[in-house]
């Protein structure tokens, strides 16, 4: 019998969980093992019968845009008692299954390895009442197992982020989004409820990304007089000029006296004790539903892959497969469920801080960043020493811009600088184009599209230093923030070259990268990319239901210039079946390979297929040769259409992720300029998560000819889409 792989979804369902499941089924193909669909979790492995079932590669066709887990989920009481695992054994070894990747909540792998663990004894057991034979028990005398979590909520430790979370942050910044503009149309306030039993993360993370007030989090309960300091923080905002208010209440609130904060509560609170007519909206389960985003989708894929590995290849105790910076990591499945556990616990007994600290650095930074945004003073008294900080976008426009000089400029208010907006990059500061801003100014920047301080391309050449240099002067610039993308950097490697031929030049100057190409050095994802990549996703699912009707082969185009991070994590999240990139190129044997592949797809009965192709892949194959040329070779089996996206991936409101990520390199652009200014120092820097670096080392880090980095950690998804994106054998002779 052939090694068999058995795949089942457990606990509450989340976006990105079908992504998974098709990773799990299409990897274990191409490697050459069967994959069996355990439906309807664990109760499925109890039932046995018609819910263990092969799947195939049409199986699981067309299900990464389906929310939910098209293999079913369901509660299992008999599988919590020695006897119904013991059923379950029988029915994995009846269909030959002995390696499990499991998608769920800690309850569904803590289950996962206790079966585990009594596998050898259940067999024993089997053999002596002849259920199985001693066959069948040698061939099976262990359980691999790899877990992937599930979970909306991301309360598992060890892991950056669980499949689901990032499609549920989505429901919630669009509903308080849509709730902020009829609030500030009433003048109301508004109490939004979101998931988080033990876990705050939706509840501060939604904050952050929809300009909330305040929010309350199991992790960092407030004191038991809560309510005074909230209505502080709301008047003072109300007072600077803003026209609603919005708290966020994550379920399982409460202060430290262990009392729970309720979104009644606290409406009632706005009521009685600020006269505010506020409304509560509990957003309930429409969080775990709709389309994936297209982060859980590639990164759900990218971890399904690692998982069949793992089972396959592994020899070791069980793991749950994580991710660590966008890269697969694995840990110790009994570990990460204890440590998960301990934080409740933590919480139960009082103790906040260990709880925070388990919930990793960035958790606890942006907890931070969150409460000095919610009570930043919109007016401070001037101090004689204070400095004025220039901010101002350079480059494309990258969805993201508005809310990240938001959060600098408020942030820069309430540590007692002037802070100064340049209109239109370069050349608006050349022109004198600037205008002193006030915490009032940036009101409803959180979730604003485009640039509302305008962005230019061009850069200052020779000739116009010396004009950069006398409008800092004229304008007593002591430091400049350049929210913006590659072309901020070489300005920034520009100027630095000549700061001592223009003294004026000499103060601090940092870029904070914000780019929809996502190639800028340092950093794992640039302000700007995610929203790119989720207008990508979105266009590329509306192409394939244009599809449906008929037999048709799309070349869709992306941006990106020389970098394919675009084109990429696209082509994984959307389910293409080929990717174009310029660091491969494209050769007239590709192009061969690929026709061949495509008209053996479509013989055996395939409606669509999809190639993405990165704007800049080739000089010669455009994508309208390459469409021309599928066409053509089709011989009228099938049509083949072109799609340029084009600028539509500038525009749009920006998405969750890049408002969080605006933010957290704002805080840090601020607090490294304060620094700067207490030392005296005029450093010239670029923003990384791990802090500022120097634009001497540029040099090192760029490819400047290709306009990217050389580290590119998007790579580590190409071996992801070749064993997704083709069925084995597809292109064969």
């Amino acid at each position: 019998m052939s090694v068999r792989i058995g795949v089942l979804t457990s606990g509450g369902d989340a976006p990105g969980m079908n992504a998974a499941v098709r990773a799990v089924v299409r990897a274990g193909i191409t490697a050459g093992v069967e994959v069996y669909g355990i439906y309807e979790g664990w109760q499925g492995a109890v039932d046995g019968g018609r819910f263990i079932r092969p799947m195939s590669w049409e199986d699981v066709s067309g299900i990464m845009i389906q929310g939910g887990t098209v293999i079913g989920t369901a509660r299992c009481a008999a599988f919590r008692t020695p006897e119904g695992r013991r059923t379950a054994v029988l029915n994995l070894i009846l269909a030959g299954i002995d390696r499990l990747v499991v998608i769920g909540g800690d309850g569904s792998l803590t289950g996962t390895d206790v079966l585990r663990d009594e596998w050898p004894d259940h067999i024993d057991a089997l053999v002596a009442w002849g259920q199985i034979t001693a066959q069948d028990a040698a061939e099976h005398p262990t359980l691999r197992v790899a877990g992937l979590v599930g979970s909306i909520d991301n309360d598992m430790v060890g892991t950056d982020m669980t499949i689901g979370t990032d499609s549920a942050l989505h429901r919630i910044t669009e509903a308080i989004d849509a709730i902020a503009s009829t609030a500030a149309s009433h003048q109301r306030s508004f109490v939004v409820e979101v998931m988080g039993r033990h876990c705050g993360y939706l509840a501060l993370m939604s904050a952050i990304a929809g300009g909330a007030d305040y929010a309350f989090i199991p992790e960092r309960p407030p004191a038991a007089d809560w309510h005074e300091h909230m209505a502080t923080v709301l008047r003072r905002a109300r007072n600077a000029g803003r026209r609603s208010s919005i708290v966020v209440v994550a379920e399982g609130a409460a202060d430290r006296e262990g009392n729970p904060i309720t979104a009644d509560a606290v409406r009632k609170v706005l009521a009685d004790e600020m006269g505010e007519d506020a409304r509560v909206t509990i957003l309930g389960h429409v969080q775990r539903g709709g389309v994936p985003s297209a982060y859980d989708r590639w990164m759900a894929s990218m971890v399904g892959c690692a998982a069949v590995d793992e089972v396959l290849y592994g020899d070791r105790e069980p793991q749950v497969i994580g991710v660590r910076a966008n890269r697969p990591h694995a840990m110790s499945l009994l570990e990460a469920v204890k440590d998960t556990k301990a934080v409740a616990t933590s919480i139960a007994e009082g103790r906040y801080e260990e709880a925070m600290a388990a919930r990793g650095h960035s958790f606890v930074q942006m907890a931070h960043v969150f409460q000095r945004l919610s009570e930043a003073r919109p007016n401070v008294v001037r101090e004689a020493s204070a400095k004025r900080i220039g901010v101002m976008n350079v480059g494309g426009l990258a969805p993201g811009m508005n809310p990240t000089a938001r959060a600098v400029v408020r942030l820069g208010v309430d540590q007692g600088h002037d802070m100064v907006g340049i209109q239109g990059g370069f050349p608006g500061l050349i022109e004198g184009d600037l205008r002193d801003l006030t915490w009032g100014d940036v009101e409803g920047w959180e979730a604003a599209a485009g640039a509302n301080l305008g962005t230019r391309r061009s850069i200052p050449g020779d000739g116009d230093l010396y004009a950069v240099a006398r409008s800092i002067e004229t304008h007593e610039l002591d430091g400049i923030v350049i929210i913006g993308g590659f072309q901020a950097y070489r300005a920034l490697s520009r100027i630095n070259a000549e700061r001592k031929r223009f003294p004026a030049l000499s103060i601090p100057i940092v870029v904070l990268p914000a780019s929809l190409d996502n190639n800028l050095p340092g950093l794992q994802m640039a302000v700007g990319a995610d929203s790119a990549l989720n207008v990508d996703v979105q266009a590329v699912d509306r192409i394939k239901q244009s599809a449906t009707a008929s037999k048709r082969a799309f070349v869709v185009e992306t941006m990106g210039r020389r970098c394919g991070f675009l084109a990429l994590t696209t082509g994984v999240a959307a389910g293409a079946e080929r990717v174009y990139l310029n660091e491969d190129g494209i050769t007239i044997a590709d192009l061969k390979h690929d026709v061949d592949a495509m008209v053996r797809a479509f013989g055996r009965g395939q409606n669509f297929w999809l190639s993405i192709r990165n704007e800049n892949a080739s000089e010669f194959y455009t994508t309208d040769l390459l469409t021309r040329m599928f066409e053509a070779e089709g011989q009228g089996g099938f049509s083949v259409r072109g799609a340029v996206l084009g600028h539509v991936q500038q525009g749009g409101v920006p998405s969750p992720f890049d408002r969080i990520n605006g933010v957290r390199f704002a805080a840090s652009v601020i607090d490294w300029m304060s620094a700067q200014f207490e030392t005296h120092s005029a450093q010239h820097t670029f923003a990384t998560p791990e802090g500022m670096r120097s634009v001497k080392e540029l040099d090192d880090l760029v490819d400047w000819h290709a306009r990217r980095p050389i580290d590119q950690w998007w790579l580590v998804l190409k071996p992801v889409l070749e064993a997704l994106g083709r069925r084995p054998g597809d292109a064969d002779a």
